[in-house]
C-alpha cells in the first residue's frame, strides 16, 4: 500500500514509518519539525530513516531516504490548506495515518491557540482531502486524555467523554466528532485510536519516562506529582505499533465507517513504580520533589483494549521492566 503518514518525525510517527517501510509498504512522511521540544531529536529520527538534513537549511522540501527507496518525506504544515491538498492530489495514498499534532496536557493551558490551529485547523484540512481524494481508510491519534475526570476504571469506548480537564483533551475528543461527521455525510472509513501513555525509545523529551531518566543521570530532582498517588497504562512503543499496523493493514469492508479504539497494556502501574524500575536500570535513586497534582491532570488511567483484541488480534506483550529496560538502554546510548 501507498501510506501516508503525518507526524513522521515524531515519536510514535517515527516508529511506524520504519515498521511500515520494513514491512514493504511505500510512505510518505510529513512533519513541521516545530519546536516544542528540541529539534535536534526529530533530525536524528528522521536520520535513522535515511532522510538527512540539508546543511543549508532547517528546512526540508521533498526528501528521498537514503535507507529506503520506498521512503520519502516533506516538511510541511497540516495548517497549510493549498500545499496538503496538492500532495495529495500529487500521490495516489491508499490510506493515511494522521500522527501529527501539537501535544502535551500542560503546555495547551499556556499556549491554546497553538492546539486550535494544529489540532482542529489541521485535521479539518485531513478530512478535507481524505474526503476529495477517495482515501480508502483514515487512521488518526486520539488519547487517553478525552476520558478526563471520568471516573469508571477501566476506561471503556462506551463510556461519555463529556469532561475534558485540558484543551488538548478538547481538540482530540473534537477530532472524534469531526470524523464521525465526515464518515457519515461523505463514507470515509475513519478509526481513531486513543493512545495511552506511550514509552520506550526515541520517547518525547517532555514526557515523564524521559525527564525522569534526565534528572536521576543528571543527579537532579524529579518532580512528583500528587505525591506518587499516580496510575498510569504505561505502553511500550512496540505495542503501539503492532496495533496501529494491524489497523491499517486490515480490510474494512466488513466494519462500520466510523470507529474508536483504546490502545493501551491493558494494566495500571503505579508511578512510583515506574520510577523504580528507571532508578534500578540507571542504578541510581531518584530525589524526588513530592509534589500537589498539577492543573489539567488525572489521578489514573487504565485501556480497556478488549475491542481492539476482539477486532485486530491486538495482544501487547511488553512488561513494564523489560520495557523500561529496553528505553534505558537506548537512553545511555543516545546520551553518550
Amino acid at each position: 500500500m501507498k501510506i501516508l503518514v503525518t507526524g513522521a518525525a515524531g515519536f510514535i510517527g517515527f516508529h511506524l514509518v520504519k515498521s511500515l517501510l520494513d514491512l514493504g509498504h511505500e510512505v510518505v512522511g510529513i512533519d513541521n519539525i516545530n519546536d516544542y521540544y528540541d529539534v535536534s531529536l526529530k533530525y536524528d529520527r528522521l536520520l535513522e530513516l535515511g532522510v538527512e538534513k540539508e546543511s543549508s537549511s532547517e528546512f526540508y522540501n521533498i526528501s528521498i531516504s537514503k535507507s529506503y527507496d520506498t521512503f520519502s518525506f516533506v516538511r510541511m504544515n497540516l495548517e497549510d490548506e493549498e500545499e496538503l491538498g496538492s500532495l495529495f492530489r500529487d500521490n495516489n495514498f491508499d490510506v493515511v495515518c494522521n500522527l501529527a499534532a501539537q501535544a502535551g496536557v500542560r503546555y495547551s493551558i499556556e499556549n491554546p491557540k497553538v492546539y486550535i490551529q494544529s489540532n482542529v485547523v489541521g485535521f479539518l484540512n485531513i478530512l478535507e482531502c481524505c474526503r476529495y481524494n477517495k482515501i480508502k481508510h483514515l487512521v488518526y491519534a486520539s488519547s487517553s486524555s478525552v476520558y478526563g475526570a471520568n471516573s469508571k476504571i477501566p476506561f471503556s469506548e462506551e463510556d461519555k467523554v463529556d469532561t475534558p480537564v485540558s484543551l488538548y483533551a478538547a481538540t482530540k475528543k473534537s477530532n472524534e466528532l469531526m470524523a464521525h461527521a465526515y464518515s457519515d455525510l461523505y463514507k470515509i472509513p475513519t478509526t481513531a485510536l486513543r493512545f495511552f501513555t506511550v514509552y520506550g525509545p526515541w520517547g518525547r523529551p517532555d514526557m515523564a519516562p524521559m525527564l525522569f531518566a534526565n534528572a536521576i543521570k543528571n543527579n537532579q530532582p524529579i518532580n512528583v506529582f500528587n505525591r506518587g498517588e499516580m496510575e498510569r497504562d504505561f505502553t511500550f512503543i512496540d505495542d503501539v505499533i503492532e496495533g496501529v499496523v494491524k489497523v491499517l493493514e486490515t480490510s474494512i469492508k466488513e466494519r462500520k465507517y466510523y470507529e474508536v479504539y483504546n490502545i493501551g497494556n491493558n494494566k495500571t502501574i503505579k508511578l512510583t513504580d515506574f520510577i523504580s524500575e528507571i532508578e534500578i536500570n540507571l542504578r541510581k535513586e531518584a530525589h524526588k520533589n513530592m509534589l500537589p497534582m498539577q492543573l489539567g491532570d488525572v489521578k489514573k488511567t487504565w485501556a480497556d483494549v478488549s475491542k481492539l483484541i476482539n477486532d485486530y488480534q491486538y495482544h501487547p506483550t511488553t512488561e513494564i521492566k523489560a520495557g523500561v529496560s529496553k528505553f534505558i538502554e537506548w537512553f545511555l546510548k543516545y546520551n553518550k
